[in-house]
């Protein structure tokens, strides 16, 4: 079984602040950080850090991003990484009563820890294949109480090559669009909308419109889609023709680009998606 937590943080993530919290009234600056050429982290990068009381070290939320196998161009696990992953869970401790490991992990499906954390993060799996060993973990881990979020992939052919690798894992499971008014997208943010976020290169205005796509006609539409078990648990939340990760990545880059997709969009969904997750 997947490692839970204790009754005491589930509790703690109950009494959330559910009011419409704004990151502008947030203590932040926007650090011009520069570009890291490599994914190996050389410090937080400019990101606050802080400790946990010892006594709880197993009772905390750790962002755990998943490292896989990828066609054509290599590592494409670790886009946006550390940046993403160090912003996100900054903000989830800061946004929310939750108690979060500043560090986060990266992680094999086949890593004898990934029991250990109730929560996956996988990006750009729009060139994904797993190994089969990768696949009988993944469906255990998921059927076993886990929860795997996939972000930013794009258009028709990126979706084909997800839906191949996740249809081994679950061959008799489809994955369902997840309409507005599912919880998700209210349980701490109360989201008006599916939130599409492009990169930061992307995004734009273009004859006073927000340009919030990436690529071609069939990246326009943001889609979220989900999996579930047997008894009705959503184990994989799929956010397609959608760059959540960039927003948390690139906060201190663009002032205009953090209001309009980190503080509106990518951190409040994100958030829900982290709170649904650890409570259902």
């Amino acid at each position: 079984m997947v490692k839970r937590w204790s009754v005491l943080v589930v509790i703690a993530l109950a009494v959330t602040i559910l009011a419409q919290i704004s990151l502008g009234q947030r203590d932040r600056s926007f650090r011009r950080r520069g570009r890291r050429d490599r994914w190996e982290d050389r410090g937080r990068g400019g990101v606050p850090n802080w400790k946990n009381d010892e006594q709880f070290a197993d009772d905390v939320f750790t962002f755990v991003r998943v490292r896989y196998g990828s066609y054509g161009r290599w590592g494409k696990w670790r886009t946006d990484y550390p940046d993403s992953d160090l912003n996100f869970s900054f903000r989830l401790q800061q946004l929310t009563s939750m108690k979060v490991d500043p560090n986060g992990k990266v992680l094999r499906l086949t890593d004898e820890e990934l029991f250990d954390y109730p929560f996956l993060y996988m990006i750009e799996p729009g060139d994904l294949y797993f190994e089969e060993d990768e696949v009988v973990a993944l469906r255990k881990y998921l059927l076993n109480g886990g929860f795997l979020m996939v972000d930013d992939f794009w258009g028709d052919y990126e979706w084909d090559t997800f839906y191949h690798e996740i249809k081994r894992v679950f061959p008799d499971r489809e994955p369902q669009d997840v309409p507005l008014e599912h919880p998700i997208f209210h349980c701490v943010y109360d989201l008006k909308e599916r939130p599409q976020v492009p990169s930061i290169h992307a995004a734009g205005r273009r004859g006073g419109q927000v340009i919030t796509w990436e690529r071609g006609r069939d990246t326009r539409e943001v889609h979220y889609r989900a999996i579930y078990d047997d008894n009705d648990r959503m184990v994989v939340f799929i956010c397609h023709n959608t760059d959540l990760g960039d927003g948390w990545e690139r906060e201190g880059e663009d002032e205009w680009y953090f209001h309009e997709f980190s503080e509106k969009k990518a951190y409040p969904m994100g958030i829900n998606i982290v709170f649904y997750a650890m409570t259902h």
